[in-house]
C-alpha cells in the first residue's frame, strides 16, 4: 500500500502488499490489484473489513492451484522420483511460465499491443523502421507470449486516424473558446528550417491554462514576410481561430549563441549542429514582396528574450568597457571550459556528477539562465571540490578574486533569473505577469547597486535597458489592463495618482463586455494561489486606493480593487473583471511554448529524423505534443 490513504482494516492485514490504496470512496476505498497486473484491475472494499479482498485472493490462488494440477498431469510423472526432486526447481520455473502466459493471455490483445506500440513510436517519436527490427520483434513476442508487432503499414494507418481524431477533438475544443493566443517560431539546424506554432487558451470555468501544437512544418526555400506570414494566417484558417486569436507571440533571435561560440574552448561542434532561432519578429516587420490578403493578428515580442537581450547586448557592452572586463572574461573562459568539456567528454560529465554530485549539461540551444545556472553549480563547489575538477578536466584554477566575482554575478542577478523563469513558465504566466516582474526586477536590482563590488555600473546599464527596451510595454494599454485584472496585482503596482485614471478605464472596457458573456459569480472553485512569489514582487509603498462614487459595473470594479485576495478564484465573485481578465490574459509574454516542441526530452529538432517524411513527422510532433489534451490512443 502506498502512504497517504486513510485508516482502514487494510492498514494491519497481513496481504495489504498485494494491493495498492487509489482514492477514497465514503465508507470504502479504491484499490488496485498488484497481482492483477498489467491489466489494471480496481477494487473496492470496506474501511472496516478485507473480506472483499480475500476472496480476489481466493479467485488467483484458485487459477494456479489450476495451473499446478495440469502441470503435475503431464508426463513428466513417469520419471523417476529422484529425477522428480532434482528437476523440482525447473518445473517451478515452467509452472511460473505458464502461469504468466495465462494471465498475458486474459489481459493482453493484439489490439492493445497495437496501442501500446503506437504510443511508444509517437511519445519517443522513434522511427517506423523499428516496426522491421528483428530483435524488436522478438521483443514484442517474447513479452506477449505469441502477440506479434504490428508492420509499418499498420503504423501509418493508425498515425493518420489518430491524427485525424486529435485535429477534431482539438477544433471541437477550440471552437467553445472566446479568446485564444498563439506562439509562431522557426528552428534551423543542419541547413533546414522548422515552422512551429502553439495554441493557448484559459478554460472559462476553472481559469487553467490550455495548450496545444498546431503547426510543426518544414520551411523550403528563403524566410521571408510572405512565407511566415501566409502560415500563421493558413493555420489560423485551418483551426477556424483567425476572429479568436488576440496576439501571436514571436521570438526575437538567440542572440547569446556568439557568446557561447566565443568562449567555447576547443569545441568539436559545427555550427550546424548548434542550430539557431530565427528573428520571426523582424521578418514580420518587413514588407510583402507580394500583393497578400491575410489577416494577422498583433504580433508581439517574446518578454524573456528581451530581457535576454539585455543581458547579452547591453550587459556585455558595460562589462566590455569598464574595468572588469579582463576579470569577466577570465571568469567566464573557465567556467565555459568545464562547461564544454562535461558537454563533450564523458570522462567530464563523470567527473562532474562524482565530485560536485551534479550534471553540468549543455543544451544546443544556449539561454542566459543556462549560463547562470552553469556559474551557480560551480560556485556552489567547495575550493577542494572546484579544485579536483579542474585538475581532473585539465582546466587552469580559478583565482580567489576570479571566485568572489562570479559568486557577486550570482547574487546580483539572481532576480534576473527569477524573472526569466517566470516569463518561461506555462500553466501562470501572463501577460498580466510582465509589468510588475519588471519593475520588481528594478528594484531588487537597485538594492544590490551600493553593495556590489563588482558589478554597479552593469546594474546602471541594466536598470537603463530596461526602461529603454520595455517602454513601449509600459505604455501599453492592454498590458496595464492584463495587470490590473490579476488579482495577484491589482492596482498596486500603480502609483496612487494614476489608480483612479485605470479604475475608469476598467469599468469603460468592462461595460463595452458581451452581456452574453458575462456570467453569474461563482466561488465552488478553489485554485491554488502563487505564494512562492510573494518575495519578489514589490513596488514600493502601497498606499489605499482612490475613493470613487460608483455603481453598476463600477461598483464591482471598486470592489474589485479594493479587495486582497491573490489567487485567481476571487475572480469568481466579479464576471466582468473575470471577463477582461479572460481576454488581455490569455496572451503569453513567452515563446517558450513553442520551442518546448522543438525539443524532445531535451533533444532538439536534427537532420537525422528517424527517415520520416515531412509530413508524417509533423503529425508524429503534433500527436506527441497533444496526448495530454487528446486522447493518443488511436480506436
Amino acid at each position: 500500500m502506498e502512504n497517504g490513504e486513510t485508516k482502514s482494516a487494510i492498514n494491519t492485514w497481513r496481504y495489504r502488499h498485494h494491493f495498492t490504496y487509489k482514492a477514497d470512496q465514503g465508507k470504502n476505498i479504491i484499490v488496485q490489484c498488484n497481482l492483477c497486473l498489467p491489466r489494471v484491475n480496481l477494487l473496492s472494499t470496506s474501511k472496516t473489513s478485507t473480506s472483499n479482498l480475500k476472496k480476489h485472493l481466493d479467485v488467483i490462488a484458485l487459477l494456479c492451484r489450476s495451473v499446478l494440477r495440469s502441470c503435475e498431469a503431464r508426463p513428466d510423472a513417469k520419471r523417476g522420483r529422484k529425477k522428480e526432486e532434482y528437476n523440482g526447481e525447473e518445473s517451478r520455473h515452467c509452472q511460473l511460465k505458464k502461469l504468466k502466459a495465462e494471465i498475458i493471455s486474459k489481459c493482453l490483445t493484439q489490439a492493445k499491443i497495437d496501442d501500446l506500440i503506437f504510443n511508444f513510436i509517437v511519445e519517443d517519436c522513434q522511427s517506423f523502421y523499428v516496426l522491421e527490427q528483428p530483435g524488436f520483434r522478438k521483443l514484442i513476442a517474447g513479452l506477449t507470449e505469441g502477440l506479434k508487432s504490428m508492420d509499418r503499414v499498420t503504423l501509418f494507418t493508425k498515425v493518420d486516424h489518430g491524427f485525424s481524431k486529435m485535429r477534431e477533438e482539438l477544433m471541437s475544443k477550440l471552437s467553445s473558446v472566446q479568446y485564444v493566443c498563439t506562439t509562431a517560431d522557426i528552428w534551423t539546424a543542419h541547413n533546414r528550417s522548422f515552422f512551429g506554432m502553439t495554441c493557448h487558451w484559459i478554460d472559462m470555468d476553472s481559469l487553467e491554462r490550455k495548450s496545444a501544437a498546431l503547426a510543426f512544418a518544414r520551411l523550403q526555400g528563403r524566410i521571408t514576410y510572405d512565407t511566415i506570414a501566409g502560415r500563421i494566417h493558413d493555420v489560423h484558417v485551418a483551426y477556424n481561430i483567425e476572429s479568436k486569436v488576440q496576439t501571436t507571440v514571436t521570438d526575437n533571435g538567440s542572440p547569446f549563441i556568439s557568446v557561447f561560440r566565443e568562449f567555447a574552448l576547443d569545441s568539436q561542434e559545427s555550427d550546424d549542429d548548434i542550430g539557431f532561432y530565427e528573428n520571426v519578429s523582424t521578418v514580420l516587420e518587413g514588407e510583402p514582396e507580394q500583393d497578400m490578403l491575410l489577416f494577422l493578428p498583433t504580433v508581439q515580442r517574446c518578454a524573456s528574450h528581451t530581457l535576454e537581450q539585455i543581458v547579452t547586448d547591453d550587459f556585455w557592452q558595460a562589462v566590455s568597457q569598464g574595468p572588469m572586463c579582463q576579470l569577466h572574461y577570465s571568469a567566464m573562459a573557465k567556467v565555459f571550459a568545464i562547461w564544454s568539456k562535461c558537454h563533450h567528454l564523458q570522462v567530464g560529465m563523470d567527473a562532474a556528477e562524482e565530485i560536485g554530485k551534479m550534471a553540468l549539461v549543455v543544451p544546443t540551444v544556449i539561454r542566459w539562465n543556462v549560463e547562470y545556472c552553469a556559474v551557480q553549480k560551480i560556485v556552489s563547489l567547495s575550493e577542494r571540490e572546484l579544485t579536483e575538477l579542474c585538475a581532473r578536466l585539465e582546466v587552469p584554477r580559478f583565482q580567489p578574486e576570479e571566485m568572489a566575482f562570479l559568486k557577486e554575478y550570482v547574487t546580483v542577478f539572481h532576480p534576473l533569473a527569477f524573472a526569466l523563469e517566470l516569463f518561461q513558465a506555462e500553466q501562470k504566466c501572463y501577460l498580466g505577469l510582465v509589468i510588475p516582474t519588471v519593475l520588481s526586477l528594478k528594484n531588487k536590482l537597485n538594492e544590490q547597486k551600493d553593495a556590489a563590488k563588482y558589478f554597479g555600473d552593469a546594474i546602471n546599464a541594466i536598470v537603463m535597458a530596461i526602461d529603454v527596451r520595455f517602454q513601449e510595454l509600459f505604455g501599453s494599454t492592454e498590458a496595464k489592463i492584463a495587470t490590473a485584472t490579476t488579482p495577484q496585482f491589482r492596482l498596486w503596482w500603480m502609483a496612487a495618482s494614476e489608480r483612479e485614471e485605470m479604475c475608469a478605464l476598467l469599468a469603460s472596457e468592462a461595460s463595452q463586455m458581451d452581456p452574453c458573456t458575462v456570467t453569474e459569480a461563482n466561488t465552488s472553485r478553489n485554485l491554488s494561489t502563487i505564494e512562492s512569489e510573494d518575495d519578489f514582487f514589490s513596488y514600493g509603498s502601497v498606499k489605499p486606493a482612490v475613493q470613487i462614487q460608483q455603481r453598476g459595473v463600477l461598483e464591482e470594479i471598486r470592489k474589485y480593487v479594493e479587495g486582497t485576495g491573490k489567487s485567481l478564484e476571487c475572480l469568481q465573485d466579479f464576471p466582468r473583471v473575470k471577463q477582461l481578465f479572460l481576454k488581455y490574459n490569455t496572451t503569453l509574454p513567452s515563446t517558450a511554448p513553442v520551442q518546448r516542441l522543438f525539443s524532445q526530452k531535451g533533444n532538439l529538432v536534427t537532420s537525422q529524423r528517424n527517415f520520416l517524411t515531412d509530413d508524417y513527422f509533423e503529425r508524429i510532433q503534433l500527436l506527441r505534443y497533444n496526448s495530454n489534451l487528446c486522447s493518443l490512443v488511436s480506436e
